[in-house]
């Protein structure tokens, strides 16, 4: 089973524009409303894959509300922890050729929920991944992510870490099993801006150095890289296609690399299908299909 932990959803509302006018009014051509968050937008690409997973998290007033309506009717599973005050987050993103992402601060989560979430996590054992995607929200321990990781090992679970930061680096000496930055998180690592394809590689090379079992880094339109944990470094160029939604690529593409990790376990096939997933959502006006990611991976 695939475990997926966002601690920070959110209603996210996507409008379309032709053009935007800054300081006029400006009217959406399109206009949807969809359950959001990392961990979430993983767990809808799995179930969109067939693949058995489960949503954990914490949600909250009538937008909690929404979340789990919304996620119930997409076929999603989720067994997320009710806050007492507060409501869950609505982000905005704005589409006029370009994304803007405008991203609203989550409830507050007390230590007697955070503790609940624990208790939720014993049921996993070995043979279990469990993705830990965002960063953490403010008023959680920065050190969240490594105790999970720490715990989960004892258990011979499987991380994925998809966050970035000190969020990212604390997590390193734990040895999670993947980690995935994206092309700027990996440049604000290292503190530079020019990236080369064989920085990258060097780059990629070096987090795996630091702990990390495998890294990958999705590199948007270019594919992405992977740096394994038998030594190995991989590069699969992303397909040929027009990105019209970039925005949940990068989640897409762990989703999909868990599919072909978990239905294959080759690490080489496991990158064609976290490109194929990700590459299929970024080319989707609307909500990628699981069929949609399946032809692109044949073309791979």
């Amino acid at each position: 089973m695939i475990y997926t932990v966002t601690f920070n959803p959110s209603l996210d509302y996507t409008m379309e524009f032709d053009t935007i006018h800054e300081g006029k009014l400006n009217r959406a051509k399109y206009a949807r409303i969809t359950a959001g968050g990392k961990g979430i937008n993983v767990s809808k690409i799995l179930t969109r894959l067939n693949v058995d997973n489960l949503i954990l998290g914490f949600v909250c007033g009538f937008t909690g509300d929404e979340i789990e309506r919304s996620l119930s009717r997409e076929g999603c599973a989720s067994e997320f922890i009710r806050l007492d005050r507060g409501i869950s987050r609505i982000n905005v993103k704005v589409n006029s050729g370009q994304t803007t992402e405008l991203n609203a601060p989550g409830p507050e989560i007390p230590p007697k929920d955070l503790d609940l979430l624990d208790k939720q996590l014993d049921r996993l054992g070995r043979g279990d991944f469990l993705v830990l995607a965002g960063n953490i929200p403010e008023g959680i321990p920065e050190f969240s992510y490594r105790m999970l990781i720490n715990k989960m090992n004892s258990k011979g679970v499987k991380t994925v870490v998809d966050a970035s930061g000190n969020a990212l680096l604390s997590t390193l000496e734990f040895s999670p099993f993947l980690i995935k930055p994206n092309r700027q998180e990996l440049s604000e690592l290292f503190s530079t801006n020019a990236l080369s394809r064989e920085s990258i590689d060097r780059y990629a090379a070096e987090l795996r150095s630091k702990g990390a079992a495998n890294v990958l880094v999705s590199l948007d339109s270019e594919g992405a890289v992977l740096a394994t944990e038998n030594g190995d470094i991989i590069y699969r160029p992303a397909p040929e296609g027009k990105a019209v939604n970039p925005v949940g690529a990068g989640d897409a593409m762990v989703a999909g690399f868990l599919w072909g990790y978990t239905e294959t376990g080759d690490y080489s096939e496991a990158l064609k299908c976290g490109v194929a997933a990700g590459s299929a959502s970024a080319f989707s006006q609307g909500s990628v299909s699981g069929d949609d990611i399946r032809a692109l991976r044949r073309l791979l």
